[in-house]
C-alpha cells in the first residue's frame, strides 16, 4: 500500500496567481479537488500530488493554464442583476445614442464574459428597445481568460436550465432557436458579439486605447480575488480603453481600486462609474 502524500497547495495556489493573478485563500484548498477531478481524469493522473510533482519537474504551459482555467469562476446568467440592464435601457443608451448620432457606433465590452450570457443580453436589450439604432455599428466584445468557456459563447448555445435563469420567455422565443434540450442564439443576435480569448491581468489586452474605445464596460464579479495592485493596474487599463463620457459597471460588492481615476454615479437602485479626465 503506497504511503499518502501531503498535497503542495502552496504550490498550486501560487500556480493560479502566476496564470491569472487570482488569489486563492488556504480555507479554499478544498476546491483545487473538486474543480480538478476532470483533469487529473483527463491526463490519467491518480490524484492532486502527482499533478504537482509533474508540474515541479516538467515544463508544461498547457497543463499550468488547464489548472488556473479549471480554478477560474465562470459563475453567469442572462440578465444576471437586472438593474444595470435597466438603467441602460431607461437612461445611459439613450444618452449614448444623442452623443453618438454623428458616428453612429456604439461599443461594448463585457470583461469575463464567462459563456456569453451577459454579452448577449445587451445584443437582446438593444434589438428590442432601440430600432432606432439600426444600420448602426454596434459592437459587443466579450473576453475571458478560460478558452472553453469562449468556446462555449462563440457557439451561444444553452441548456434549458441555463435558460430559466434571468431569461424571459418573450425574449426565449424571439431571439433564440430550440434544438432538442438545448436553445441557439439566432443570427442576429449571434453577430453582433465577438468573443475571444483574453487575460485581463496580462501585460497586453487585445485592444489599443488608439483603435478601441468603448461606451459601456461591464467588469462585474471580476476582481474579488484580485490583489489591490493587480485591481488598480486592470482599472487603470480600463480607463485608457472607455471613452471619455463613457460607463463602468462592477459588481455590487465592487469598487475601484483608485477612487481618483472615476465618478461613483448611484441610479436606478445600482452605482456605476465615469471615467474623472486624466490630469
Amino acid at each position: 500500500m503506497s504511503t499518502a502524500q501531503v498535497v503542495d497547495y502552496g504550490y498550486l495556489r501560487q500556480l493560479v496567481f502566476s496564470q491569472s493573478q487570482n488569489v486563492l485563500e488556504p480555507s479554499r484548498d478544498y476546491l483545487f479537488k473538486t474543480r480538478l477531478t476532470g483533469l487529473l481524469q483527463r491526463q490519467g493522473m491518480a490524484d492532486l500530488d502527482e499533478l504537482v510533482q509533474t508540474l515541479r519537474h516538467r515544463k508544461d504551459p498547457r497543463l499550468e493554464r488547464a489548472v488556473a482555467e479549471a480554478m477560474t469562476i465562470n459563475e453567469t446568467s442572462f440578465f444576471r442583476d437586472s438593474r444595470p440592464f435597466e438603467l441602460l435601457r431607461t437612461d445611459l443608451i439613450p444618452k449614448l445614442f444623442e452623443a453618438r448620432r454623428a458616428t453612429r457606433a456604439l461599443h461594448f465590452w463585457s470583461a469575463a464574459c464567462s459563456t456569453g450570457q451577459e454579452a448577449y443580453s445587451t445584443a437582446m436589450l438593444i434589438r428590442e428597445h432601440f430600432p432606432q439604432l439600426a444600420g448602426w455599428n454596434i459592437r459587443i466584445e466579450g473576453t475571458d481568460f478560460c478558452a472553453e468557456v469562449v468556446h462555449r459563447a462563440r457557439q451561444g448555445r444553452y441548456h434549458r436550465i441555463e435558460m430559466n435563469r434571468g431569461l424571459p420567455a418573450r425574449c426565449i422565443l424571439r431571439h433564440f432557436d430550440r434544438i432538442g434540450e438545448d436553445w441557439i442564439v439566432k443570427p442576429e443576435i449571434l453577430q453582433m458579439c465577438n468573443f475571444r480569448e483574453a487575460n485581463l491581468c496580462a501585460s497586453r489586452l487585445p485592444f489599443s486605447p488608439d483603435r478601441d474605445r468603448f461606451d459601456i464596460v461591464f467588469l462585474r464579479n471580476v476582481m474579488l480575488y484580485f490583489s489591490q495592485d493587480t485591481r488598480r493596474t486592470l482599472l487603470a487599463t480600463v480607463h485608457g480603453l472607455l471613452a471619455p463620457d463613457g460607463f463602468l459597471f462592477l459588481g455590487s460588492a465592487e469598487q475601484p481600486a483608485d477612487p481618483s481615476l472615476w465618478i461613483p454615479i448611484l441610479a436606478g437602485g445600482t452605482c456605476y462609474f465615469r471615467p474623472r479626465p486624466a490630469i
